[in-house]
């Protein structure tokens, strides 16, 4: 025994992953990692993307578990701060010995447990849409990438007559290189940016950002502000009297609990562009709506981030049983070309570069909180993280 643990130790500080107990048959459990802001400016948003993997976790035990074994889960709080994520991630990986971890929402706390998750070849399932131009042979993203939310959300701006933008977002990666692209979108098709301000993230105080979009009269915001700094902007922009049929809020990161948080009053008529919506209709959304209101309760709503995060679980569980084992490069192997129907519809994970094909939609917030889809893509969008298919977006990389 004394042998094992030293062996165990040995590998933590060489920085891999020690034996996966669930893999080598010592357990009649398989521990996953559920890594997310319980605490700090993004909770609003990442709480209940942990409570939707948990979902997920529970009706997989109820179904049998994962290679007949329950699936445990570990769960950590990023608490909003990126090293953080790092250092627990670190934790979840040589200290628990799970699986997978499913967790993240920021690109900055993606970012900060990139480079753990590559060290110690380790799975991370990253549930958020991001700005795109990465891939990690140890990432799984089941969100959407840039051309499967930010291009057709610009294709569709454009189509509406919508060709004058300020740029608004938090600050920090995601936003950033999200304007960059939309900058170069831009300049290729007849699209002018009146303005572009960043604030930090858990800002509050918009009411200069709000008067400079007042004067620039644009015919759109792009709004890339991420956790409850969307609160705060959207009651100041309404109090300023600007509504949705005077200068439209395009926004990335607003979904239905954040719609909730703002006050649907506060943001109705304004667009959204996810890859699913609590309203999305086919078999799978109804069940898993219901599921969700029946575990945490009936006043609860899902959302783009917490379908993904959703999805992710059972992605894995699927790779799992096909690869026969948890091993971590079997599963990658095993993952290529995997398709599921989910709530948002099929999703089948793109073996080239770990991302999932995805339908795009726009929808127009309604005065009761839901989210009315006014347009999407009709199939699943191919991933491309490096937007190698638009000539425009040569220079990005």
């Amino acid at each position: 025994m004394v042998f094992a643990l030293a062996v165990t130790a040995l590998a933590a500080c060489a920085g891999q992953p020690a034996a996966d107990e669930a893999s080598s048959g010592s357990s009649d459990t398989i521990k996953v990692g559920i890594l997310h802001s319980l605490s700090g400016t993004m909770a609003i948003s990442e709480v209940t993307v942990k409570d939707a993997e948990l979902l997920a976790i529970d009706e997989i035990n109820a179904a049998g578990g994962v290679l007949g074994k329950k699936l445990r889960p570990v769960v950590e709080d990023g608490a909003s701060d990126w090293p953080t994520f790092a250092e627990k991630a670190t934790k979840l990986i040589a200290q628990d010995r799970v699986a997978a971890v499913f967790g993240g929402w920021t690109s900055a706390s993606r970012k900060a447990m990139l480079p753990v998750f590559e060290k110690r070849k380790a799975l991370l399932w990253y549930p958020v849409q991001y700005e795109g131009l990465e891939s990690s042979p140890y990432i799984f993203y089941t969100g959407a990438t840039t051309n499967q939310q930010i291009v057709p959300a610009l294709d569709y701006l454009k189509e509406q007559g919508e060709k004058k933008l300020f740029l608004v977002g938090s600050d920090y990666v995601f936003p950033r290189t999200a304007n960059k692209i939309i900058k170069a979108y831009a300049a290729a098709n007849g699209m002018e940016i009146l303005g572009e301000e960043y604030t930090p993230l858990g800002h509050t105080e918009y009411g200069t950002l709000v008067n400079k979009i007042a004067e620039a009269k644009p015919d759109a915001v792009f709004n890339t502000l991420n956790g409850d700094s969307n609160v705060a902007f959207f009651k100041q922009l309404k109090s300023a009297g600007i509504g949705a049929d005077q200068i439209p809020a395009m926004s990335v990161s607003v979904a239905e609990e954040e719609v909730k948080a703002i006050g649907p009053d506060n943001i109705a008529g304004h667009l959204v562009a996810w890859n699913y919506y609590q309203t999305t209709e086919t078999p799978e959304n109804e069940k898993f709506v219901a599921a969700f209101k029946a575990k945490y309760g009936a006043d609860k709503v899902t959302s783009d981030p917490m379908e993904a995060g959703y999805n992710a679980v059972y992605l894995w569980a699927e790779a799992v049983e096909k690869a026969g084992t948890t091993d971590v490069e079997a599963v990658k192997k095993a993952a290529a070309g995997v398709g599921l129907d989910r709530p948002e519809g099929k999703v089948t994970i793109d073996g080239d570069n770990q991302h999932v094909y995805k339908t795009a939609r726009i929808g127009v917030i309604q005065p009761d909180g839901q989210i009315k889809e006014v347009w999407n893509s009709g199939e699943p969008i191919k991933p491309d993280p490096y937007l190698k298919t638009y000539s425009w977006a040569g220079g990005l990389v």
